[in-house]
């Protein structure tokens, strides 16, 4: 159990309007450095032919069953791991993916009187990026982004209206066809959902609800893949390897192993089968036969980040954090701007005992904040190691950022005046302590007010 609550250590207790009174839905978050990078390379053509700015366009994996996805914020998108799971190939998430795109194109979030209210999108992703400090970095699947059960309070969930989907359709449409994919996955995933209307609101998943799905949708789209050019187009190769990746590694980290060996039998030497057998073996602590599998697969593809992200994550959840190091520092040279693999080196280099890492553990981490300054795991890393090597200044610095990126504000300034006090006067990092008091000081003052 304990590999699954590293996946969903954020609950958000949030209130959906749908078709009826208000009801409680606990949203959980995961992140996961690899299914973050399919999302992103299936999503960024799309991104960029709706004119949007792909770096801006923020994806979230929502930790649930069911098939849904939603925008929310701005250029926000939040995708169900039901539905990833669900899908049954990359068009199909792609086709899911251009839809949603059309309604940040078309400005429906901004318009639609259902929409997440602004204070409420702020709140959820505060916590998104907050709760992360509590947690310990863990890697792979398992780095979780946030912990605790805060509540918020949320005006709605999204419910966009018949002409806004028929609008998001044609979006996604065009921009299939701009990217030259076919819109055939965009068809099969709406088929799949046709036959839900029938049954009850409360029997029905989430993207049957908050997007009216109506049958002259679905003979719109049909209509478009019969006269598109690039109905037939074939499934880009990366694509349909990415997919299977992602999926095999939600099955397995999200269900048991049984589920996931009567899913990929040993007869199945696909590299996603192995993948997913290695999770599962990692899960019933058969750590030998874990790491030979993905040893095998490093073998095959030695310049795989992913895998080597994985075999580090193994060993250090075996209590074997030194060894874990390597295969981090494999995965980090790989892909020097992943943070979320920083983070698992991070944690393997400040979790050995004695402190022969800890100067590059803060070297790795101080690289980690500057990718992503709004990351609180990376600031609590970086202070546990600066901590460690004895910069009473620093650490406290870093912990005071970490502080108020979760909203501890009153932390925030008790760690803030710590490092203004040990600084020296006038130092870069010594005005940063001052602007962090101040600010969580007003971030106080603002919230007594309310």
């Amino acid at each position: 159990m304990q590999y699954i609550i590293r996946l969903l250590l954020l609950s958000i207790v949030a209130q959906l309007a749908l078709s009826g009174p208000a009801q409680a839905r606990q949203f959980s978050f995961i992140r996961d450095a690899e299914i973050e990078d399919t999302i992103r390379l299936f999503g960024t053509p799309l991104f960029a032919v709706a004119g949007l700015e792909p770096s801006s366009v923020r994806v979230y994996l929502v930790k649930d069953p069911s098939l849904n996805a939603f925008v929310a914020g701005g250029q926000r998108i939040f995708v169900n791991t039901g539905l990833l799971v669900a899908s049954r190939n990359a068009n199909e998430v792609i086709g899911v993916l251009a839809h949603e795109t059309g309604h940040i194109s078309g400005g429906h979030l901004a318009r639609s009187r259902d929409a997440i209210s602004d204070a409420s999108a702020q709140t959820i992703m505060a916590m998104i990026l907050g709760a992360a400090a509590a947690v310990a970095g863990a890697p792979g699947v398992g780095q979780a982004i946030a912990a605790g059960g805060t509540q918020i309070a949320q005006r709605s969930y999204l419910k966009y209206s018949r002409v806004q989907e028929s609008s998001a359709d044609q979006a996604a449409l065009s921009m299939l066809n701009e990217t030259k994919q076919t819109s055939r996955g965009m068809l099969t995933f709406f088929e799949q959902l046709g036959d839900q209307e029938a049954l009850l609101t409360a029997s029905q998943d989430p993207y049957v609800r908050t997007h009216p799905l109506t049958r002259e949708r679905v003979d719109t789209i049909r209509a478009h893949v019969e006269r598109s050019p690039y109905a037939n187009a074939v499934e880009r190769p990366l694509y349909v390897e990415r997919h299977n990746r992602m999926r095999a590694k939600l099955i397995a980290f999200l269900g048991s192993p049984a589920a996931t060996f009567r899913k990929y039998p040993d007869s199945d030497n696909s590299i996603s089968a192995r993948y997913a057998r290695s999770i599962a073996r990692h899960k019933q602590r058969q750590t030998d036969k874990a790491l030979a599998l993905i040893q095998d697969l490093i073998a095959e593809h030695p310049k795989d980040p992913y895998f080597h992200e994985f075999h580090g994550q193994i060993l250090l959840e075996s209590g074997n954090a030194e060894a874990a190091i390597a295969p981090y520092e494999r995965a980090v040279a790989l892909a020097p701007n992943k943070v979320l693999l920083r983070l698992g080196l991070g944690q393997a280099q400040v979790s050995v005992e004695d402190d022969r890492y800890i100067q590059a553990a803060v070297d790795n981490m101080g690289r980690a904040v500057r990718l992503a300054p709004g990351n609180p795991s990376a600031w609590r890393w970086l202070g546990m190691a600066l901590g460690r090597k004895g910069d009473v200044g620093q650490a406290s610095l870093a912990t005071a950022e970490r502080y108020y990126l979760t909203g501890k504000f009153r932390d925030a300034v008790g760690q803030a005046a710590r490092a203004e006090h040990v600084l020296p006067k006038g130092s870069p990092g010594w005005l940063r302590a001052q602007d962090l008091k101040v600010a969580a000081e007003q971030r106080i003052k603002r919230k007594k007010q309310r």
